[in-house]
C-alpha cells in the first residue's frame, strides 16, 4: 500500500482523498455481488460491506472537522504533526487497508480457491476498526473543547486542569480496543514494523500463558499455539494482559530481550567496538566547581535503596588516551573533544544499556566519540527520585573523570536519551541549573514524556491502538515510578498490617542465575582483586567496579557479584480490578466480542495452586503459593488503580519548569513519531522552548512505533530513523 499526502488546508469536500472514493466503490460492488449469496458467510459479507459504507459516511464529517482543527496545534508550518493529525493519518491508513482487503475480495471472489469465510472475517475486522476510529474522532472533538490556554498564540494540546483523568476514562468507554490487536494489528505502521509487531505480540501472549498459572500446563501450551492461527483470540489476550497484568509482567517480558539467547544473534550483526565495558561507580562524595568558581558537593544517591554502586557502560569505537581498557594499547587516539552521556528508555521500570546496544554500538562508530550509558535503578523497587539522583550523579562523575577514565576532554558534553531516559536527562539538566554547575552543551531527546501525569491529550489516546505501549502498560509504568512509594515499602506496610505473610527473606536483594555463574567463573576473586592491575582489556569485556581513589593509575577491580536490578517480584494486589476495568473499556455495542471475552474469563478460572514449578530461561513459573494468576476478582474501582496523585515537580515533569529556568537550558534536538503516545508532549515542549527563544528543532517521523530504535537491525525505516538521531547528535557536538 502506498503512502499519501493530503493537504489539510483545503476543504475536505473539494479534495477528498482518492482512496476514500475507491473504498466506497469497492464496497458497493462487493455488496451487490454477495447480495444474492444466501450462505452465512455471504450474508455476513454483504452486511459488513453495507455497514462499512454507512460508517464511511459517519466518519466523513468528523474527519472534516478534525482536519480543520489539526493545523492549529503544529510546531510550525514546516513541521506538521500532533495527536489530531495522527488520528487523521490512522483513519486514512485504515481506509487504505480496507481498500486492499476489498480489492483482494473483488479479485478472488470468482476463484475456485476463494476462501469466503476468511474474507468475511477480514472485512468484519476492517468494519470494527473503522467503527472504533469513528468513536475516537468523536472523543477528539471533546478534547478540543477541553484545550488549555493558548501557548505562543496557539491552543494547548493538553487539557485544562478543570478536567480530570476520570473524565477521559469515561469518554473512552465505548472504544473497542480488540479491533486494533486482531487481524488489523499494526496496520498503521510501515510494512517492516508490521512484521516485528506481530512477532512481538505473539511472543507476549505466549509468554503470558507461561507466566500466569491459568489452566493446566497442557492447556496453556495449546493456547500459545492457538494465538498463532487465531487473531481474534490473540486480540482478546492482548487486551486482557493490557488491562490486568501487573507491572512485574511488563518488567519480565521486556527483560526477555536482554537474555543471552535473544542477544546472541543481534550481537553478530552489530559493529564490534574497541571498548565496551561496564563500570561500577562507588557511592563516594563528588565535588565540582560551580560556574562562579565555588565548590559544590554532589549528593550521593540514597533515596529508597540507600547508598550503593551505580553501573554505567562505556562504549567507544577506538582506544583513546586515558580511556579505561586502553592503557598499553598501541596507536591509541588522543582524547576526544566530545562525550555523549546516554540514558536508556523502558518506562522507568525496565531495560538497560545492554538492551540498547542494538543502536548504541552503531552510534559510537558513526559519531566517533565515547558514549557513556547509565544503568539507573528501576521502579517500582526504586521510584522517583532515585533514577534522577543517579543520572545527575553519573553526569557529575563523568565530568570529573572524563580525561582520566573516559578518553574525552569533555569540551562538548551531549545528553542523549529516548523515552524515560530523555526525561531523566532533562531533570538532570535542571539539577545542573539549580546547583550552578556546568550544564550539558546540548540535549537530544527521542519520543519523550515531558509531562509525567495522566493528563488528557489527543496523542495519549493513541495508547488505545498501540501494540507496544497499550494504555494499561503506560499507566502502570507511570504509577510505579511517580507514585513515590517503593515496592519494598509497600510490602513493609502490608507486613505491619498483617496482610502479607511473606518470608522475611523477601527484603533481601535477589541474585540471578547469571550473577552466580559470573561470580563462579570470575577470573579474579575478591581476594586477588586488590593487587591485580589490568593494563588493557579486549573489546566487549566487563569492568564491574572502578575505584576512584586509584583512577589516576587506572587501577581497577572486578566485582562480579553486583546485584541485578531486574529482579522478578511476586505478584501481589495489582490485578484485583479486572472486572471494573473491562467494564470501562469493552465495547458495549459489540456483543459478540464481549461475549467471547466473558467466555474466556469463564475458562480461565483459578486453579488449585498445587502445580509443580518449572523454569524457562531463568524464570520460575507456577509452583505452590508463588503461582501467578491473571484473572483475580477484587473490589477495587478503576479510580483506585489509575487516578493517583503525581507530584507536580519540574524534575519529574520538565514541562512544568518555569520559563526563566527553561530559557537557560542548552540547544535541544527533539525527535518524535507521528503515532507515538508522547507526540503531544514533544510538540508542546518544542513550542514552549521556541517561545522562550531556545535553539530547538523538532523531527516527526511516520510509520514507526514508540521504541523504534530497538528495531533498527530488522527495519530499514527504523535504521533510517537511527541515522537521523546520529545526525542530530553530531549537529549538537558541532554547535558553536
Amino acid at each position: 500500500m502506498s503512502t499519501f499526502d493530503y493537504d489539510f488546508a483545503k476543504p475536505f469536500a473539494e479534495l477528498e482523498p482518492p482512496h476514500w472514493g475507491a473504498l466506497r466503490e469497492l464496497c458497493k460492488a462487493n455488496a451487490e455481488y454477495f447480495a444474492t449469496d444466501h450462505s452465512e458467510a455471504g450474508f455476513r459479507l454483504n452486511a459488513a460491506l453495507s455497514a462499512m459504507l454507512d460508517h464511511l459516511e459517519q466518519v466523513r464529517p468528523l474527519y472534516r472537522e478534525i482536519s480543520k482543527i489539526a493545523p492549529l496545534f503544529d510546531f510550525d508550518s514546516q513541521t506538521p504533526g500532533n495527536g489530531y493529525r495522527s488520528f487523521l493519518s490512522i483513519v486514512d491508513k485504515c481506509i487504505l487497508h480496507s481498500v486492499y482487503i476489498c480489492r483482494q475480495l473483488c479479485c478472488q471472489r470468482d476463484s475456485v480457491l476463494f476462501r469466503k469465510s476468511y474474507y468475511m472475517r477480514e472485512v468484519e475486522a476492517c468494519l470494527q476498526l473503522l467503527a472504533s476510529l469513528c468513536t475516537c474522532l468523536q472523543h477528539l472533538k471533546t478534547l478540543y473543547l477541553w484545550s488549555d490556554t493558548p501557548v505562543n498564540e496557539k491552543p494547548s494540546l493538553f487539557s485544562s486542569d478543570s478536567h480530570s483523568p476520570q473524565e477521559l476514562l469515561d469518554q473512552t468507554e465505548s472504544v473497542n480496543q480488540y479491533s486494533f490487536y486482531g487481524r488489523c494489528l499494526g496496520f498503521q505502521f510501515c510494512d517492516s514494523i508490521k512484521r516485528v509487531l506481530k512477532t512481538i505480540s505473539l511472543c507476549m501472549v505466549s509468554f503470558s500463558e507461561v507466566y500466569y498459572a491459568n489452566g493446566t500446563l497442557i492447556g496453556r501450551c495449546t493456547n500459545s499455539l492457538k494465538y498463532l492461527v487465531d487473531p481474534e483470540a490473540r486480540a482478546r489476550r492482548i487486551v486482557n494482559i493490557s488491562q490486568c497484568a501487573d507491572i512485574n509482567f511488563c518488567k519480565d517480558f521486556w527483560l526477555l530481550n536482554e537474555t543471552d539467547l535473544v542477544q546472541r544473534l543481534p550481537a553478530m550483526m552489530m559493529p564490534t567496538l574497541a571498548v565496551n565495558q561496564m563500570i561500577s561507580i562507588p557511592p563516594e562524595e563528588l565535588v565540582l566547581e560551580s560556574e562562579n568558581g565555588a565548590m559544590v558537593s554532589i549528593p550521593v544517591p540514597c533515596s529508597h535503596l540507600g547508598e550503593m554502586p551505580l553501573s554505567v557502560r562505556l562504549l567507544s569505537s577506538h582506544h583513546r588516551k586515558g580511556m579505561i581498557g586502553s592503557c598499553g594499547v598501541d596507536q591509541s587516539l588522543p582524547l576526544s573533544e566530545g562525550l555523549v552521556i546516554h540514558c536508556h528508555g523502558g518506562g522507568f521500570v525496565a531495560q538497560s544499556s545492554r538492551s540498547h546496544e542494538v543502536y548504541l554500538r552503531d552510534w559510537a562508530v558513526q559519531l566517533g566519540v565515547p558514549i557513556l550509558s547509565i544503568d539507573y535503578s528501576l521502579a517500582p523497587e526504586a521510584p522517583y527520585p532515585r533514577a534522577l539522583e543517579e543520572v545527575f550523579y553519573a553526569y557529575a562523575w563523568a565530568l570529573k573523570n572524563a580525561s582520566t577514565l573516559l578518553g574525552s576532554s569533555a569540551r562538548k558534553v551531549i545528553l542523549a536519551g529516548d523515552s524515560a531516559g530523555a526525561n531523566l536527562n532533562l531533570g538532570a539538566t535542571l539539577k545542573c541549573l539549580e546547583l550552578n554547575v556546568r550544564k550539558p552543551d546540548g540535549i537530544f531527546m527521542a519520543y519523550t514524556p515531558v509531562l509525567v501525569e495522566f493528563i488528557p491529550s489527543p496523542a495519549r489516546l493513541l495508547c488505545l491502538t498501540d501494540p507496544l505501549l497499550p494504555f494499561g502498560f503506560m499507566m502502570r509504568c507511570l504509577k510505579a515510578y511517580a507514585s513515590g512509594e517503593s515496592q519494598q515499602s509497600q510490602r513493609a506496610k502490608e507486613r505491619e498490617n498483617g496482610e502479607c505473610q511473606a518470608s522475611e527473606t523477601e527484603s533481601f536483594a535477589e541474585v540471578s542465575e547469571s550473577d552466580l555463574i559470573a561470580l563462579a567463573l570470575s577470573p579474579n576473586g575478591d581476594e586477588t582483586n586488590e593487587e591485580h592491575k589490568l593494563p588493557s582489556f579486549p573489546s566487549d569485556s566487563t569492568l564491574n567496579s572502578v575505584s576512584l581513589a586509584e583512577a589516576d593509575a587506572v587501577q581497577v577491580t572486578l566485582d562480579a557479584a553486583t546485584p541485578s536490578k531486574a529482579n522478578l517480584r511476586e505478584q501481589t494486589q495489582s490485578q484485583e480490578y479486572i472486572t471494573q476495568f473491562l467494564d470501562l473499556y469493552k465495547n458495549k455495542s459489540s456483543e459478540n466480542l464481549a461475549a467471547v471475552s466473558n467466555g474466556e474469563r469463564t475458562k480461565e478460572e483459578k486453579h488449585p495452586r498445587n502445580e509443580k514449578s518449572w523454569s524457562l530461561f531463568g524464570w520460575s513459573f507456577g509452583g505452590g503459593n508463588k503461582a501467578r494468576f491473571l484473572d483475580a476478582e477484587g473490589e477495587k474501582s478503576p479510580s483506585d488503580e489509575f487516578v493517583f496523585t503525581v507530584p507536580r515537580d519540574p524534575h519529574l515533569s520538565p514541562y512544568l519548569a518555569s520559563g526563566s529556568t527553561l530559557a537557560q537550558i542548552p540547544p535541544v534536538k527533539i525527535l518524535t513519531l507521528e503515532l507515538d503516545p508522547c507526540l503531544d508532549d514533544c510538540v508542546m515542549f518544542a513550542r514552549k522552548l521556541k517561545t522562550l527563544g531556545n535553539p530547538v528543532t523538532l523531527d516527526i517521523l511516520s510509520g514507526l512505533p514508540h521504541g523504534f530504535l530497538n528495531f533498527c537491525l530488522v527495519s530499514k525505516e527504523a535504521s533510517d530513523g537511527s541515522n537521523l538521531c546520529v545526525r542530530r547528535i553530531r549537529e549538537l557536538l558541532e554547535y558553536k
